[in-house]
C-alpha cells in the first residue's frame, strides 16, 4: 500500500456508502456534485471535496464532464466498503463469516520453510492446538473474494509473535480458523494464515493445518476450494 494514498474518514465512508447506493460500485455512474450533496445534506463545495479526497486516496476513479462527472468505486474502495459491512455484522450478527474461494495453485516452498522453525512452530503447538504440516495450501483468490478479505479484520485472530536471533528479526502472524470445503470435502481444522510481511497480494491465500490438505480433501493445482473464516 503505498504511502501516498490517505485513510478514510467518517466522512469518507458516508460518501462511498452513498456513491454505492447510486450503482458507483457496480460500474460507472454519472453524478453531479449538486445531486450527491442533497443526498449527504451538505453543501456543494464539500460534496466536490469529498469526492476529490476518495479519488486522491484511489476509493473511486472519475471523469469530469462538461455537465457532469463520471464515478466508479475501485477496488480498494469496495476493499473498504466490505470492511465496513464485516464491522457491522459482527455488531448485529454476533459473529463474522466471510467466505473466501479460489483456486489452488503451487507455493515457492517460503511456506514450508518458515512454519518450521522453533520460534514459529512452538507457537502453533501453543496456541492453535497442534503442529502444522509443514508446508501451507496457496490459494489464488477470485475477484470477489479478494474484495471479501477485506472483512477479516472483524475477525480477532491468533496472534503468532514475532521473534529474532542473531542473524535477523521474524515478523509476526496472524492465524485465523477456517474450514475448507471442495467438491463435497470439508476440513474444519485449519487457519488461514496472514504473515506481517509477505511478498503476495490480497489475492493469495495461505492455510495451514495438521495435515496435508491436498491429500486431505484430494486437492491439484486449478481445483476450486471455499474457505470460511469465522471466530
Amino acid at each position: 500500500m503505498q504511502e501516498a494514498r490517505q485513510s478514510l474518514d467518517n466522512d469518507g465512508v458516508v460518501t462511498l456508502r452513498e456513491l454505492a447506493a447510486l450503482g458507483a460500485l457496480d460500474g460507472t455512474e454519472k453524478l453531479s456534485c449538486a445531486d450527491l450533496a442533497d443526498r449527504l445534506d451538505a453543501s456543494t463545495q464539500t460534496a466536490s471535496r469529498r469526492l476529490q479526497r476518495l479519488e486522491d486516496g484511489e476509493y473511486i476513479s472519475r471523469e469530469i464532464l462538461t455537465d457532469g462527472q463520471l464515478v466508479e468505486i475501485t477496488d480498494r474502495g469496495a476493499q473498504r466498503l466490505q470492511a465496513e459491512y464485516a464491522a457491522y455484522q459482527r455488531i448485529f450478527e454476533g459473529e463474522t463469516v466471510v467466505e473466501l474461494t479460489g483456486t489452488v495453485t503451487s507455493g515457492m516452498g517460503e511456506g514450508r520453510h518458515y512454519i518450521t522453525l522453533d520460534g514459529y512452530m512452538t507457537q502453533f503447538r501453543d496456541k492453535l492446538g497442534y503442529e502444522p504440516y509443514a508446508g501451507t495450501l496457496n490459494i489464488d483468490l477470485d475477484e470477489d473474494s479478494v474484495r471479501s478479505r477485506t472483512r477479516l479484520s472483524a475477525v480477532d485472530p491468533v496472534t503468532i509473535e514475532g521473534w529474532e536471533t542473531d542473524e535477523r528479526t521474524y515478523g509476526p502472524a496472524y492465524c485465523y480458523p477456517a474450514t475448507l470445503s471442495s467438491a463435497g470435502r470439508s476440513y474444519d481444522t485449519a487457519h488461514v494464515i496472514a504473515p506481517e510481511r509477505t511478498h503476495h497480494g490480497d489475492d493469495h491465500l495461505e492455510v495451514i493445518a495438521p495435515d496435508r490438505l491436498r491429500a486431505e480433501l484430494e486437492l491439484d493445482d486449478e481445483t476450486e476450494v471455499t474457505v470460511s473464516v469465522s471466530e
